[in-house]
């Protein structure tokens, strides 16, 4: 390139800087606006003689001044261009959001590229912000991700009652049963069916046994807490894992539960169905070989209580 430039040439370079679509601002080291495109005009609402010489703060009142002028001292001291992505800041400055396909979101995201321009003299005088529209961008990977979560959440998810299903939730208590034998933490273990079912379903009809199933769902999603893991067994069964918590801890809850259960008024068709639940509980900080050996003990201890009369609470004792 020529070492001298003449009119013709910056027409040029200006014409260009005008035309991309993409924010440009040059700022002197005091942040007043020297250069300011269409693009910024356009988005702004400012014309470049509203802006000129007037600070980039005063301008974006929205703009976070200490980092900013962190990000900017950093480039002027290393000499070289700083980023930032939307995944990190959103935004820069907030432009709304025109585009029709994304037209949903209130503001425009944005990635940000701020260059330092170097005069004749070798110092960094001025500093170039770039800010590229990547609303769209932004907004498909958004979409993606919720898409993917809510596959995850549906993977793991029992379709009727809306708990863990049971891939979920046993995977959950091989990772409670490793944490116990490397930690020696507290965890119990309730496993419940619904007595006499069977006789539900016959009496009632399959519709109003999914009915009963889906309100016993609900009563015991209101007594969990956040780390609690609650999950459909099969059938009429559901497993509980309380970490945390110990084998008097794990009879408190099943008792209390037990005890809602009873007391729970299910209308189907105009008739109230009565029925009550038996639980057992297996405590992690017994000795075991595996999650699956504690399973079998809350099992056997839900099945005592089966035997012994049904709604009642066993705690298995080795």
């Amino acid at each position: 390139m020529a070492e001298s430039m003449d009119l013709n040439d910056f027409h040029w370079l200006l014409a260009i800087v005008q035309s991309i679509d993409v924010g440009v601002v040059v700022l002197d080291r005091q942040y007043h606006v020297e250069v300011w495109n269409s693009f910024m005009e356009n988005h702004s609402g400012r014309t470049a003689r509203d802006a000129a010489e007037r600070s980039f703060f005063e301008l974006f009142p929205e703009v976070d001044e200490v980092w900013f002028r962190n990000k900017v001292e950093n480039v002027v001291t290393l000499g070289t261009p700083a980023f930032t992505i939307w995944e990190q800041r959103p935004y820069l400055v907030r432009f709304k959001n025109y585009q029709p396909i994304t037209g949903q979101e209130d503001f425009m995201y944005q990635n940000t590229t701020i260059l330092p321009l170097v005069a004749t003299n070798s110092k960094i005088e001025h500093l170039c912000v770039i800010i590229y529209d990547v609303t769209g961008v932004a907004v498909n990977k958004r979409q993606l991700q919720t898409m993917s979560d809510q596959f995850k959440h549906l993977s793991r998810t029992d379709r009727l009652t809306g708990l863990n299903n049971r891939g979920h939730w046993e995977e959950e208590l091989k990772r409670e049963h490793a944490r116990h034998r490397r930690y020696g933490s507290s965890a119990a273990l309730v496993i419940f069916d619904i007595d006499h079912f069977k006789k539900v379903n016959d009496t009632y009809g399959h519709q109003a046994g999914d009915t009963v199933i889906q309100s016993v769902a609900r009563v015991l999603r209101e007594q969990l807490r956040d780390t609690d893991i609650a999950g459909r067994y099969g059938g009429e069964e559901f497993v509980v894992l309380l970490p945390d918590v110990d084998a008097a801890g794990g009879r408190l809850f099943a008792e209390r539960l037990r005890l809602l259960v009873e007391r729970l008024q299910v209308s189907h068709e105009g008739q109230v169905i009565p029925f009550t639940i038996s639980l057992g509980v297996a405590d992690l900080s017994e000795p075991s070989h595996d999650h699956q050996q504690v399973i079998q003990w809350a099992d056997q201890a839900l099945y005592s209580s089966k035997r012994n009369g049904r709604n009642q609470v066993t705690v298995f004792s080795v």
